[in-house]
């Protein structure tokens, strides 16, 4: 039969029992909040705030002017370009541009004023500077701090070592150390005596180190998608440094660009003049020639072709025109990369009309520049350096094998030509010999004096490219500030996260304790695993300064609860059928293990029953392990009460053992708080329990006491440990199962339950024993109410 079973009627009353524990618990999810509050003040109080440095630029398109190959693209061989957003981002924020926006602000040299509790880091007008007399390869280089503390505006204290003994220096005189002698002298527009006193350490970096940091602080993202216009972002603690950096950022990469601009120009220019110079000397030649020539034959002038042969001939001659100048242009080209040591840049689109050349070109400019910018940091053994080295002479050898090709069919494509207008020149040759003699030289002429008017032009457009450098973007907003409030620590964020951590702990903690308990704690914990299986009463946990036996008419929680089990365990007595209402009931207390608290309810629940005015008689029948003769020793008896012990003491086994002692030889009575107990001890420990308890005397000596008592209350044997109980507990009208608090296993339930499906226990029932006073009824929620205690400050937590 089920006592007080608790049926859920919905869902809701299962969510609310999941939330019972947390809401029973609201002390702790209070206190941990204000923890987490507390520590959430304390570190937006001493965290150094950050602020949101912005700025915007737009990145301009390449215009023929300004393109690396732009000073010949009239020949349509390249066109102006569309620069890719995504590599100019990666370009700006490169590495190389950080380290001279590093080098120019000094951000590798930074003073730090030592507080208290925080330290500040100074940018702006510094109480003294720091020069190195060491060079600068080391200083760039190498990793140092030390610290100083001022003195007075002439004199100050050095130490390498923050708790080291300090020294005494005057400002302006050589300090030895690791990166050579320093200089440190005084702010000549700050009031020095004003910081006398203070302590600064001073930290020097490597520049490839805080080019690397800022690196990664810096974000450059496009505005969206399919805009030129890209956001520069920086959060940095110091307001001046932020726009500092971005603005210098901005400055190197315009410049960069420019360099690399005229750099090609200027290059191209140089190749363009030499080439004029050439020409200029074969026209004079022609000149000349043409000169001689009629001067030694008295000719002043030619008409006598005819229209046709001059139309033909003037279409053919235009035609080895262009491809004269083309095979001359590929020569030069082709002579000057093959006399080229080491990677110069090369002019860019001279005129060729092979395109392949001219993006080749551009490809190993773009290149060359890169290794030159790179030298000026590292050497050429850097594997960058050698990477790139491979791939200039990989484009080197290409653009040769692409110069000799062209340079072959532009030869047979002359030889082609220049046949052709041999045999047209055979028609026109008809025509006296010096016309024709003077015909070559003009054409001679003609021809020279077109490519150096062309380089002529060349030139002058490769001078205005020089001088019209641009940059490759546009500054739309300067660094400025995006808010006076610091963007970190963000307090209703930091706050908000610890109100949040501060129920994340305690829960999480109830929260891991609820996954992995796997113990018993009150009554509805217990009925949720016992089934069919009634749990009579829960008894709550005794403190070390209240007494373990409860007195005559007491009103405590434990002697309300002994009367809630006297009350349900009398239920399921009257309402068994197999039960003789005639005879005494027997009643067998068992547990799982010993220290459950079998014999302390044993003993209470037969005051209890005691106390009603019933026959009452406690039997010890855990013979191995007796506690109750220790248990009635000490506070636990009444000093002034005297008891009637048997003779000998004897006890359970010595009437079993002994076939001439009777039951009355070996009952004992005891008054205890104002109240008699009758009590068979266990007796003498035994050498053979098992056999004694399977004797014929155990079930005469139930017989024999049934008579005289309403109420036999026997502490047995632990069922886990032996099996004494099963041997009488045919005995048992009602076997008690204890359970304790926070100690029996929920797997364990299972074993006794199995017992009585087997027949090997007869009416099993539970008891909690040792329940919290916050566990009690359900959940504490509906307690005794009896003996409550009011808990004292120092308890509002236990």
């Amino acid at each position: 039969m089920q006592i007080e079973k608790q049926i859920s009627p919905n869902n809701n009353v299962d969510l609310s029992n999941l939330i019972k524990p947390y809401v029973k618990n609201w002390k702790w999810f209070v206190v941990s909040v204000i923890l987490a509050i507390a520590f959430a003040i304390l570190y937006i109080r001493y965290t150094v705030p950050e602020y949101a440095i912005r700025a915007k630029v737009k990145i301009l398109e390449d215009q023929n002017s300004t393109s690396e190959l732009g000073a010949f693209t009239d020949l349509g061989v390249l066109g102006g370009t569309r620069n890719n957003v995504q590599d100019e981002i990666e370009s700006l924020n490169s590495r190389t541009n950080l380290i001279e926006v590093v080098k120019e602000l000094g951000l590798n040299k930074r003073i730090i004023a030592i507080g208290n509790i925080k330290n500040t880091a100074l940018y702006d007008n510094p109480p003294f500077n720091i020069n190195f007399l060491g060079p600068d390869s080391l200083v760039q280089k190498t990793e140092h701090q030390f610290y100083i503390r001022l003195i007075s505006d002439t004199k100050f204290e050095f130490s390498n070592i923050e708790n080291d003994a300090f020294k005494a220096y005057s400002f302006g005189k050589p300090i030895p150390s690791s990166l050579g002698d320093l200089i440190i002298t005084p702010n000549v527009n700050l009031d020095m005596k004003s910081y006398s006193g203070r302590n600064y350490e001073v930290k020097v970096s490597p520049l490839a180190k805080m080019a690397a940091y800022y690196q990664m602080k810096i974000l450059i993202t496009p505005t969206n998608e399919f805009s030129n216009i890209i956001s520069i972002a920086l959060n940095d603690a110091i307001k001046k440094r932020g726009r500092d950096i971005i603005n210098t950022l901005i400055d190197k990469y315009n410049q960069n660009a420019v360099d690399d601009k005229k750099a090609i120009a200027d290059r191209t220019s140089n190749f363009i003049n030499d080439r004029i110079a050439d020409i200029y000397g074969n026209l004079s030649t022609v000149d000349q020639n043409a000169e001689d020539f009629k001067a030694g034959r008295g000719i002043a002038d030619i008409t006598s072709q005819t229209n046709v042969n001059l139309e033909i001939g003037a279409v053919n001659q235009q035609e080895l025109q262009n491809a004269t100048v083309q095979l001359d242009i590929a020569s030069s080209m082709k002579e000057l990369v093959d006399n080229q040591n080491g990677y110069e840049l090369l002019p860019a689109n001279v005129g060729l009309a092979d395109q392949t050349i001219a993006s080749t070109t551009a490809r190993y400019n773009e290149l060359a520049l890169e290794r030159k910018r790179l030298l000026e940091s590292s050497n050429e053994k850097n594997p960058i350096i050698v990477n790139l080295d491979q791939q200039l002479d990989g484009l080197k050898r290409s653009m040769k094998s692409s110069l000799n090709s062209v340079t072959n069919n532009l030869s047979l494509q002359v030889n082609s030509l220049s046949d052709q207008l041999s045999r047209i020149n055979s028609r026109i040759y008809s025509a006296p010999k010096n016309e024709r003699a003077l015909r070559d030289i003009t054409r001679q002429q003609q021809t020279t004096e077109s490519l150096y008017l062309y380089l002529l032009q060349k030139r002058e457009e490769s001078q205005i490219t020089f001088a019209s450098a641009s940059p490759k973007s546009k500054v739309i907003d300067r660094a400025y500030l995006l808010n006076n409030a610091p963007v970190s620590p963000k307090k209703t964020i930091v706050l908000l996260a610890s109100i949040i951590i501060g129920l994340l702990v305690p829960f999480s903690v109830m929260y891991a304790r609820d996954v992995l308990d796997n113990k018993i704690h009150n009554k509805v914990n217990l009925e949720k695993l016992t089934g069919d299986v009634p749990v009579l009463a829960e008894l709550p946990k005794i403190s070390k300064k209240e007494d373990t036996l409860i007195k005559t008419d007491e009103r405590t929680v434990l002697a309300e609860s002994l009367r809630i089990l006297r009350t349900n365990l009398d239920f399921i007595l009257k309402t068994r059928r197999d039960v003789n209402e005639n005879y005494g009931k027997t009643i067998f207390i068992t547990s799982s293990v010993p220290g459950e608290g079998k014999t302390l309810v044993s003993f209470n629940l037969s005051m209890i029953y005691a106390n009603a005015g019933k026959r009452v008689l406690l039997m010890g029948a855990d013979i191995r392990n007796p506690k109750i003769y220790e248990f009635y020793r000490g506070k636990n008896v009444d000093k002034l009460a005297k008891s009637a012990m048997n003779k000998d003491n004897r006890g359970l086994t010595d009437f079993l053992s002994n076939e001439t002692l009777k039951p009355k030889e070996i009952i004992s009575s005891i008054l205890v708080n104002d109240q008699t107990i009758d009590i068979i001890f266990a007796g003498t420990i035994p050498p053979n329990p098992t056999e004694l308890l399977m004797s014929e005397r155990t079930d005469e000596l139930f017989e024999a006491v049934r008579t005289k008592y309403d109420y036999i209350i026997v502490d047995t044997a632990p069922l886990m440990v032996v099996s004494d109980t099963l041997l009488i507990s045919k005995n048992a009208d009602q076997t008690l199962y204890v359970t304790r608090a926070g100690i029996t296993e929920t797997n364990i339930v299972g074993f006794p339950i199995q017992l009585q499906k087997e027949g090997k226990l007869k009416g099993l029932s539970f008891i909690v024993n040792g329940v919290k006073s916050s566990n009690l009824g359900y959940e504490g929620k509906y307690g005794y109410g009896y003996g409550g205690r009011k808990k004292k400050w120092y308890q509002v937590f236990s």
